[in-house]
Parts: C-alpha cells; sequence; structure tokens
C-alpha cells in the first residue's frame, strides 16, 4: 500500500516500510514475547532503584495475517494457541508508519518487540544521554531521574556517592529519557507511551524494545537525508519556540545572596567589560543550608528579607538592559504559606489514606502539587503568572519534575508508574500555559532539565542538568556533548549546561580553569549561564579573579557577537527541527569517521566547536570533515582530517567554514585584540 509517497509491504515474511525492514518473521526468530512481571521501585532523594521480576515470557511464535488496502494485521500467539497480541500497520494520512498494539488479556503487562538491525547500524537519540552518543552495544532504561553523582561505577566519586548517599547514578540515568531514537538506516522510531522501558541495542541482529505495560503504538518514518529525518520528528513531536533576542546579549550570571550582593557584582564585572543580558538568583525565595549545601526555600514567592526592594529594582534593572530570573520547581515544602494554601484546597497528590504524600528532597520534606487534578494545574499555573510574570521576572529555571513517587494515589486515578515518566512533560505544560497565557510567549525564557515527550513543544530551553564540578567523562564538562547531541536528535535542539559545573561532593571542588574552559565552550551554545553551584563558599567564583574577570569579559563578548548567526540556528531549529549543536555527520554523511565523534559538534552547519575537556592541556586533537576550515583564532586554514592544534586558555578549539555566508562576521573575531591567557 502507498500513502503520501510512503510504501508498506509485505513479503519474505518481513514488513518493509519505504524499503526498511521494520518487522521480520522467521519461523526460527520471533519478533514479539508478551508477558508478566512484578516490579519494585525504591525512591530516595530523586534516585531509584527498580528491580523486576519476570513472572512469565511467552514467545509469540504463530501469526495470522489480515492485509487490506488500509492496514497489514498481525493476529499473534504461541503454538497457534488463544491470540493474545494484535500488531496492526497502517500509513496515517501523513504516510508514517504506526503500529498499533492491542492485547485482550489485561494482565500481560510486559512486552518485547525486536526490531531487524545490521551489525553496522549506529543509533542516536533517547532523550538526553550524558555517557554516550552512539547508542549501539548498551541497553538503555529508560525512566527520567537524578542522574547521579559520578555516573560511573568504577570512579571513585561514584562509589562514594552510592555508599554514602544512594546517589551515585550510571551511564543510562537521566533527567530527560525518551522512547525515540534515530537508526542509521535512516528511519526514526518514537513509542507513544509513558511506561518503563529498556531499549536493548546490543545484538547485531536485532533491537530489542522492552515495555512494562502495553504501548499505544509505535511510529516510523524515513527520510533521504537526516536534517529531513529531524524536520519529520519535530513535526510529530513539537517545535521549540524563538529565543528572547535579549538572550543574546550575554550572560546569565547565577548569583545568589540578595539585592545588594547582586547589584555590586554586576557593576563589577560590566566595569571590566563582561556583556550581562540578565542575573539568575535562585534563591530570591529565601534559603536554607543543608549537608548537601545551599539549598532553596520551596515557597515560590518573593522573600523581602533577602531581597529588599526587588519589586522596584528589577525593573530598574530591566531598564539598564539586565533582566531578572527567578527559581521555581512543581513541590512545596511543608513549613510554606503556600503549602498550607495547597493542602488546604486537596492540591497536592496523596497517600493510600488519604494523607499528603511528602517527598524527601533531602533534609526537608514538599507535598507534589497534582497535575492531574485540574484545579491544582490551574492553581499553579496562576501562581507563576503572580508570582514570577506580574512580579518582573523575564525567565526562571524551572527546576526538578523527576520526583513523581510510584506509590502516590493521583487525583485522576491514573497509574503512577506511568505518569512518572509524563511528569516532566505535564510540568513543562504548566510553564508555557502560564506565559501563553499572559501573552509574553517568546519574551520569557524558562529552562528546565527534566524532560518527556512533549518538552519539544511546551519547553523553550534545556539545560544538561547538575554535572560534578570536574573533568570526569560521564559527569563533568565532557559530559554536556554527548548529551545535546543526543537530546538535539530526539527533536529538542536548544540546551546549554551550568559554566563551571554544579555539584561539588565527595572532593570535588570546581578549579579556576575548569570555569575558565567551560566558559570559553558555553560561548558556542544556545545560552551562555553560570552558577554558584551547591557549596558557593568551596568552590572558585570568577568575581574573586581579577584575570577570569577578564577571560569572561572576551567569551561574553564572542556570544554577543555571534548573535546574527546563533539567531539563524534558533530559527532553524524552529522551522526544521534542526539543532543549535549538531553530530558532525548531519552536515557531513559521506563521512565515516564522524558517525563516531562525541565530543566535538558542529555549531551550526558552519562552525565546528572543540571543547578542551581536559586539564593542564595547551594543545588539543581535532577531527575536520573534508572541507575547507579557518581557525577562528588564528586564521589559518585546514583541511579535512585529524590536526593537533595549539589550544591554550583562550583558544578552544573553533573553525568555521571557508565558504560561509558569515565568514565577516567570524573574521571580525579573529581581528579581536583579546587579552592572552
Amino acid at each position: 500500500m502507498e500513502k503520501n509517497g510512503n510504501s508498506l509491504i509485505f513479503k519474505n515474511q518481513t514488513i518493509f516500510y519505504n524499503d526498511r525492514p521494520i518487522l521480520s518473521y522467521a519461523s526460527d526468530k520471533t519478533f514479539a514475547f508478551i508477558g508478566r512481571g512484578t516490579e519494585q521501585v525504591k525512591m530516595y532523594r530523586g534516585n531509584f532503584d527498580i528491580q523486576d521480576y519476570v513472572e512469565s515470557r511467552v514467545p509469540l511464535n504463530h501469526f495470522e495475517i489480515a492485509e487490506t488496502n488500509e492496514a497489514i494485521t498481525f493476529n499473534l500467539s504461541s503454538n497457534g494457541q488463544t491470540q493474545l497480541l494484535q500488531i496492526r500497520t497502517e500509513l496515517d494520512k501523513f504516510g508514517r508508519l504506526v503500529l498499533k498494539l492491542i492485547s485482550k488479556d489485561k494482565t500481560y503487562n510486559r512486552l518485547w518487540l525486536r526490531l531487524p538491525a545490521t551489525a553496522q547500524e549506529k543509533i542516536y537519540g533517547c532523550g538526553e544521554q550524558l555517557s554516550y552518543f552512539n547508542l549501539r552495544g548498551n541497553h538503555f532504561p529508560l525512566w527520567t531521574s537524578e542522574p547521579g553523582i559520578g555516573r560511573n561505577k568504577s570512579t571513585l566519586t561514584t562509589f562514594k556517592a552510592d555508599t554514602q548517599d544512594n546517589a551515585g547514578g550510571d551511564y543510562y540515568t537521566t533527567n530527560f529519557p525518551e522512547p525515540t531514537f534515530i537508526s542509521t538506516q535512516k528511519y526514526y522510531c518514537h513509542t507513544n507511551s509513558f511506561v518503563y522501558v529498556d531499549f536493548d541495542f546490543r545484538n547485531p541482529e536485532f533491537h530489542e524494545l522492552q515495555y512494562w505495560g502495553i504501548p499505544e503504538s509505535i511510529v516510523f518514518e524515513t527520510a533521504d537525508t537526516y536534517n529531513q529525518l529531524l524536520g519529520k520528528l519535530t513535526n510529530l513531536l513539537g517545535h521549540q519556540p524563538i529565543l528572547p533576542n535579549w538572550t543574546d546579549e550575554g550572560l546569565l550570571l547565577g548569583i545568589q545572596g540578595g539585592t545588594q550582593r547582586t547589584y555590586d557584582t554586576v557593576d563589577k564585572l560590566r566595569a571590566a567589560g563582561v556583556k550581562i543580558a540578565g542575573v539568575f538568583c535562585q534563591d530570591w525565595e529565601g534559603t536554607r543550608q543543608t549537608s548537601f549545601g545551599k539549598r532553596n526555600f520551596w515557597n515560590w514567592e518573593w522573600n523581602p528579607a533577602l531581597y529588599p526592594g526587588l519589586d522596584t529594582k528589577i525593573h530598574e534593572w530591566k531598564d539598564e538592559g539586565i533582566r531578572f530570573l527567578s527559581y521555581i520547581n512543581p513541590y512545596l515544602v511543608d513549613t510554606s504559606a503556600l503549602y498550607a494554601a495547597a493542602a488546604k484546597n486537596g492540591y497536592f497528590a496523596k497517600n493510600s489514606d488519604g494523607s499528603i504524600y511528602l517527598v524527601d528532597f533531602g533534609e526537608f520534606n514538599c507535598g507534589v502539587v497534582d497535575f492531574t487534578n485540574p484545579a491544582a494545574f490551574d492553581w499553579f499555573k496562576e501562581l507563576i503568572k503572580t508570582n514570577l510574570i506580574d512580579f518582573g521576572c523575564d525567565g526562571w529555571m524551572a527546576d526538578f519534575g523527576e520526583y513523581l513517587p510510584t506509590d502516590v494515589v493521583l487525583f485522576d486515578g491514573s497509574d503512577p508508574m506511568i505518569r512518572h515518566n509524563e511528569w516532566p512533560a505535564l510540568w513543562a505544560k504548566c510553564n508555557h500555559d502560564a506565559v501563553a497565557e499572559a501573552g509574553k510567549t517568546g519574551q520569557i525564557v524558562y529552562f528546565m532539565r527534566a524532560g518527556a515527550t512533549g518538552s519539544q513543544r511546551y519547553c523553550p530551553m534545556l539545560w544538561a542538568g547538575d554535572q560534578s564540578v570536574n573533568w570526569s567523562l560521564d559527569d563533568g564538562i565532557a559530559s554536556t556533548i554527548p548529551a545535546a547531541l543526543s537530546v538535539g536528535m530526539t527533536g529538542m535542539g536548544l540546551t546549554h549546561s551550568d559554566i563551571g559545573g554544579y555539584t561539588s561532593m565527595h572532593g570535588n571542588v570546581r578549579s579556576k580553569e575548569l570555569f575558565m574552559r567551560w566558559a570559553e565552550m558555553s560561548a558556542f551554545t544556545s545560552l551562555m549561564r553560570s552558577h554558584e553551584g551547591n557549596r558557593p563558599a568551596e568552590n572558585f567564583q570568577v568575581w574573586d579573579d581579577d584575570d577570569a574577570i577578564q577571560y569572561l569579559a572576551k567569551f561574553t563578548d564572542v556570544f554577543q557577537r555571534l548573535a546574527p548567526y546563533r539567531r539563524t540556528l534558533v530559527a532553524e531549529n524552529n522551522e526544521y527541527g534542526l539543532p543549535v549543536q549538531r553530530p558532525l555527520f548531519l552536515e557531513y554523511e559521506n563521512d565515516s569517521v564522524a558517525y563516531d565523534i562525541q565530543y566535538e559538534y558542529l555549531f551550526g552547519s558552519d562552525m565546528l566547536v572543540v571543547p578542551v575537556y581536559q586539564e593542564t592541556q595547551t594543545d588539543w586533537d581535532v577531527y575536520l570533515p573534508d572541507d575547507e576550515w579557518i581557525h577562528l583564532w588564528s586564521g589559518q586554514e585546514f583541511h579535512g582530517g585529524h590536526h593537533t592544534v595549539a589550544a591554550p586558555l583562550g583558544e578552544i578549539p573553533v573553525f568555521y567554514r571557508k565558504k560561509s555566508e558569515f565568514r565577516t562576521l567570524f573574521t571580525e573575531i579573529t581581528n579581536q585584540k583579546y587579552s592572552n591567557y
């Protein structure tokens, strides 16, 4: 059958969609299994221990096929007995292949589906993956959670985090998982479900997709190029909006400590030439001290004791070109006034006995605003409109979203085991609707670390989460690169990270060099924002060092000068689904080396960025696709291949295409007389 130029045929015991084998059945190769299982889920401060006892796994080794002009239907059973699963394959009105799955026996809650694969095939996406970009050779449980500290079981940091805090994480733990991937066979696969899944890409002959439930449908689409494929994927998932132009004006300075400290620090940095677009004061509602470090007081309204006069100062700063950004998350501490108001109206998720379910966020307890309750959703949306937007905030960190416990009782009676992975998208929608109803779309930017299917249309900016303040591959500066690339291949093309990292635990302390390397990388991303970290007093802060201030001034100037180019990239993301930070093969499909590069990226189509992610380096190895490249700092011309280039502090390896229409803009940066470091 054909629709909109797309074809679906069944031959040689295989379903082919646009010549790609999608389901393949032979007498000795079962492609689907159904079963029953019982999971055990334990949460400790956003970290999850998930175990499964598989009670049965039944091979669906017998099928009957019904083929019509509209669909090809598999009726699957075991050994020709009672039908256990139906898979209806059809082309929708857009020409997408849709697999609709139906099980009449609701006691079956496990499904394993195998898709044909080749040994040479590579896989990308699955949300934000921080340890691997090419996912082939590993399996990926997809469950939103704290990513953990260290994220590598062979490191001392992770060992200490596991043994002392149950918080070490692993290579697959992430704030933003999504059951969506792109194959080098040039198709995407997206599952319409929020159930727990484990996508296994280890077998050379098939990909095994495990679901803890029967998903509603699985969607496929193909294209001739990866750029076209991303366009089709974002047409399905949604497009991120255009960023406000003011975000291009410089750094969003992360600072805490009150009105006067903020004003004095901004004044000092601007006098030294640092371009500042806004201040991000996450403690605007007050603070508390815990063993983890400095934390916010989770009551989402201005604290005049810590920030006196902010209600007027916020408007004065805006007149001076400084926007104010605050902080919020979808939980309320049980000692706050807003908690009391929400409790009175029944806006929190409950225990089975009807009492409010309290979650331990690290030495303080919070209620979970129940977004399945329309009244609670609207109340929190109005809180954002009144306490943030009407107050004068031009943006905020919309934090968390991963902590929905699996044993809560929700207002609408839905299963929290399924709602858990959806929760970040509901949280994003709450922010989105508040901004839209206030008439501020395109003027306000909020950034989130948690994500899910739907975040693409509801979240204007992602950030990579709480990296450790170190050089580790899995949880330091390097991890933000595959994070951006993987989430970009999942339709989320605007992302950034905390300059200098955030988490200072188990002996990790931010150094001046780490901050500087992170800052120079951030100048070539969608947004440039710093953070003091969880233990500000113990870690390097830029305003304490005159040399670092001059360094930051250079790269905020570079960031600002790149505004015309960056706006073009942001528009491409909005219209075509092309991420701002792109894997090399997106523009160089015939370059076989490019498919395994995960620690450098294209900044749009015309710039190539190779961050230095090891300390005390003065030279750095780079790979350039076959093209004519100009080194941004020296103006020297390079051609494709492997090169070792000078990379002292202040000269992150960056190249631009010689034939770029933005060459004049890039040359202006080359000709600037910046200080040497």
